[in-house]
């Protein structure tokens, strides 16, 4: 490995938060572990609601990974909302009561997101082998396996059901998170302007991570409590995000309508503003469809309901996404000081040493 490319990527940074994030990982596979149990405990004493949309996974033994999957899942969830709650404490203005150092947070918040990314890969992954082993008997292995790695990985591969929105959103957030939770070690390459711009995108993995459990977490859809959890969980992410966009840690990033001598300029202030408020209306979205349980998946009790959501909506929201991300990764690219150019000033030196013409 060259220099150069130790210098692009900061693979220093990335092996010293990976071996910090061995407790974190350990604690969510322990955690992992318990939903496990307890999903395999309630499917195998026939009280899970899951089996009134799939009783064909009834037998908790031969759909194991299935179940772990699923349990994968949840624990993503959790750790994607932990790592976000520590995100925002990070980046808002620190409270008089709060002692821990600013430092020790932001080192919990990328330690606690190479967990989520890892937990997000294991739940795919657990979900491919089960879609490889449930149909072991119609394909050939080498067919099975070019299939089942398609509707798993490849968004928008997957043919039926509410799985052709919900795991192509899982997907969306899974490809998303990737790109945007690494970008901090390429802040050498990319600026520490990019990297902190690029990295407030993250909040749209979560929101996609949100809408998939919805989507495709027959729990929520059929226990209350399931789906109280959500709701409540997205309370706290809620408010912090509210005093995120009011009062952030940067000075530089703070809306100063009022002070004439730190206003920004009025493109930026605009963006700022149009910012905040399309956060706020995320928020609000959210809420909404977690309270409301309209989230554009099927309905209980209700053989056959609609998708109220299409694939070509999300790609066309996905290339949105994508251009306002390009365009805010134009904007804030580093730019080059180039060096005053020496040669007039040398010129003039030159004729005044030089004698006058005759």
């Amino acid at each position: 490995m060259t220099a150069v490319s130790r210098k692009r990527f900061d693979w220093t940074g990335l092996k010293a938060d990976l071996r910090g994030a061995v407790p974190d990982a350990t604690a969510a596979l322990v955690i992992t572990g318990v939903i496990f149990a307890w999903l395999y405990a309630r499917v195998s004493a026939g009280t899970s609601m899951t089996l009134q949309v799939m009783p064909d996974m009834a037998d908790a033994r031969l759909h194991w990974m299935y179940w772990l999957c699923q349990a994968f899942g949840w624990s993503a969830l959790l750790w994607a909302w932990i790592t976000m709650m520590l995100g925002l404490v990070r980046s808002s203005t620190r409270p008089g009561w709060l002692r821990i150092p600013a430092a020790r947070i932001e080192r919990w918040h990328r330690t606690t997101s190479l967990t989520t990314i890892a937990l997000m890969f294991a739940h795919a992954i657990m979900f491919f082998a089960e879609l490889v082993r449930g149909n072991r008997y119609e394909q050939e292995w080498l067919g099975r396996l070019s299939t089942f790695f398609a509707h798993t990985f490849v968004p928008g591969a997957y043919p039926s059901g509410t799985g052709k929105i919900a795991i192509l959103i899982g997907l969306l957030a899974l490809y998303l998170a990737i790109p945007l939770g690494l970008a901090f070690y390429l802040r050498n390459t990319t600026g520490s302007r990019m990297w902190r711009a690029l990295h407030r995108f993250v909040i749209v993995v979560y929101v996609l991570s949100v809408w998939h459990t919805l989507l495709y977490g027959t729990n929520v859809w059929y226990d209350g409590a399931f789906r109280t959890v959500v709701w409540l969980l997205q309370l706290p992410i809620a408010a912090l995000f509210l005093v995120r966009l009011l009062a952030p840690a940067r000075r530089s990033e703070r809306l100063h309508l009022r002070d004439a001598a730190r206003r920004p300029g009025p493109l930026a202030a605009v963006s700022r503003l149009t910012g905040r408020l399309a956060v706020a209306a995320t928020i609000v979205v959210l809420l909404a469809v977690t309270v409301t349980g309209r989230d554009g998946g099927r309905t209980p009790g209700v053989d056959g309901a609609p998708l109220n959501v299409t694939q070509a909506q999300i790609w066309v929201g996905l290339a949105v996404l994508a251009a306002v991300i390009a365009v805010v990764a134009y904007r804030m690219r580093p730019v080059r000081q180039t060096p005053p150019d020496s040669r007039p000033a040398a010129e003039a030196h030159q004729q005044r040493m030089s004698p006058p013409l005759a």
